[in-house]
């Protein structure tokens, strides 16, 4: 399946979804969106920008390594934040760090009113699919 497949499929299937994006952190590059509306490129090239500091901003790259430090671990690059919600006015924001290439992310969007249950465990069992395409 293509990545396109595979984030259509999860706009599909994630209740009320309105987006869904893969971005390289390492880049700052959204590698594939899909959304039911279009929207300029400026915007769509702040969310990649903005998932790279939620997960490897300078401040949460310090929080990790204190963690670390204080539980006496290596930093060893593995990173504590995997999953991060974000609730605005009306929407809900669902960033999920990929397992097998932790340097890439999943975003999907979804309408506030949404389950946020159904919303979490939809995207959970999406981001496979959505990784294995890449």
């Amino acid at each position: 399946m293509s990545l396109d497949s595979a984030l259509q499929a999860g706009v599909k299937e994630i209740p009320e979804c309105v987006a869904g994006g893969y971005v390289d952190m390492s880049t700052g590059m959204l590698l594939g969106v899909k959304t039911v509306e279009s929207h300029p490129q400026e915007v769509l090239d702040l969310v990649a920008a903005a998932t790279a500091d939620m997960f490897q901003g300078k401040n949460v790259s310090a929080i990790e390594s204190m963690f670390k430090k204080s539980r006496g671990l290596e930093d060893d690059g593995h990173h504590y934040f995997q999953e991060m919600i974000v609730f605005s006015d009306n929407l809900i924001h669902v960033f999920q760090r990929c397992k097998k290439n932790t340097d890439h992310a999943v975003v999907w969007v979804c309408g506030k009113s949404a389950n946020m249950g159904m919303v979490l465990t939809k995207a959970r069992m999406n981001l496979a699919g959505v990784e294995d395409a890449l």
